[in-house]
């Protein structure tokens, strides 16, 4: 029976051209795991998984912020009075931001009761619908 080969084999060469190209630990990076860090795009296995040499992503310089919209307090507004982040007094509320675990209101939304709002920051847009509404932005110390 005649043994049939591929074409890449009848050459001799196994589809590397010159058999002195193919010679060698050169042609691999080394011998072993020679060569296999960063640049051959290996993986390290660690215990909770696969886990990619090198570094990743980007670290902010600012500081977290957390906000809250004016829609958010208008809404909630019965819920931090309950909670004590808010007083109901005879004009309106008077909402306490920092009590609330908040850094800054953004101007999402409307206002629809009068609120006094005291927090650290206000957004420029939050600053005018507060004061459109009739209520007022407190800035207090940060």
């Amino acid at each position: 029976m005649v043994n049939r080969r591929s074409s890449k084999n009848r050459s001799g060469s196994h589809g590397h051209g010159s058999s002195k190209k193919n010679r060698g630990a050169g042609n691999r990076g080394g011998r072993g795991d020679a060569g296999s860090g960063k640049k051959g795009q290996s993986q390290k296995l660690q215990e909770n998984g696969v886990n990619e040499l090198g570094e990743h992503g980007f670290t902010s310089r600012k500081p977290e912020q957390d906000g809250i919209n004016l829609r958010d307090i208008d809404q909630r507004i019965d819920e931090f009075v309950e909670e004590g982040c808010a007083e109901e007094t005879e004009d309106g509320y008077i909402f306490h931001a920092e009590e609330a675990g908040y850094d800054k209101i953004l101007g999402g939304g409307e206002l629809r009761t009068d609120i006094e709002v005291r927090a650290e920051q206000f957004s420029d847009s939050a600053e005018t619908k507060i004061q459109e509404s009739e209520g007022q932005a407190v800035q207090t110390e940060e």
